[in-house]
């Protein structure tokens, strides 16, 4: 495909599609050299393998995947027309997104409770890398919801319709990243001991 042929404004829906996708690479390269330095670190002898990973964080886990089902059906509903139905199906995704971070700091409560702490004497190399990665995928669904705020928000400014819906789509894409993401690092973190 010519980038350079269509309209200014394909060419500009292209342009923000490739800078979005451009970033989250970036993100995936960020993780990557977290989760291979946990790898590398596992290989020591004080590393905790006997640590297991709280019950809210697999709790947060089906929470992301249902609000990536409700953003897909937000989609689904612009696509129709359907201003009503996507505002409200992007106010439940919303509130998802709420309620995982509110899972993903139970669990940390969860941890310190259990006397593991991200640093200090009583941490663990194992523990500092689940807390930092968890906090920094926090950090990622929080721009997420920003991004979710922006849509909603354009939403109400009847920016969207059936032939525009670029802004719904791109957030989608990123929340759906988030989700993969997640879904990524908990299977990763429980299975890497």
């Amino acid at each position: 495909m010519d980038l350079t042929q269509g309209t200014s404004k394909e060419k500009r829906d292209r342009a923000q599609k490739m800078m979005l996708w451009f970033g989250i690479v970036s993100l995936l390269m960020g993780f990557a050299g977290w989760t291979s330095a946990y790898i590398v670190s596992s290989a020591r002898e004080d590393w905790a393998s006997d640590v297991a990973l709280p019950a809210s964080f697999f709790a947060s886990t089906i929470v992301i995947i249902i609000s990536s089902i409700t953003y897909i059906l937000a989609k689904k509903t612009i696509k129709q027309g359907d201003v009503k139905k996507t505002t409200t199906w992007l106010l439940v995704t919303l509130g998802l997104g709420i309620a995982f971070i509110a899972l993903q700091f139970n669990g940390f409560s969860q941890l310190i409770s259990e006397g593991y702490y991200f640093t200090g004497p009583t941490s663990s190399i194992k523990m500092s890398y689940v807390f930092l990665i968890a906090a920094v995928h926090i950090v990622h669904v929080v721009a997420g919801m920003i991004s979710l705020l922006v849509v909603l928000w354009n939403t109400y400014k009847n920016k969207y319709s059936a032939e525009e819906t670029l802004g719904v789509e791109m957030g989608a894409t990123f929340w759906h990243f988030l989700d993969i993401l997640w879904v990524y690092l908990i299977l990763f973190m429980y299975f890497v001991n």
